[in-house]
């Protein structure tokens, strides 16, 4: 699946989650599911978890993420020593 199709799987509303990304039709947010990722569950634990999310739902969190980190900008300042 193209990344394109996995985003479109996101959805941002206002009203649902404070217009934080979740999978589309869940209350599910994106950074819920990088959080649980990051503390080692696997896809698989999370899909049997939420039954409703798909495994292309934790691809597209992924592809989300990746895709608002590769836009974001880091400016670094030097400290002087």
């Amino acid at each position: 699946m193209t990344d394109a199709r996995l985003l479109n799987r996101i959805e941002r509303n206002p009203d649902v989650m404070l217009g934080k990304p979740v999978i589309k039709g869940t209350r599910i947010t994106v950074e819920h599911i990088l959080e649980l990722l990051a503390k080692g569950e696997s896809a698989e634990d999370i899909v049997a978890e939420y039954p409703r999310l798909k495994p292309a739902d934790i691809r597209a969190a992924l592809a989300y993420a990746s895709a608002a980190l590769g836009t974001e900008e880091t400016h670094w300042a030097r400290v002087p020593a």
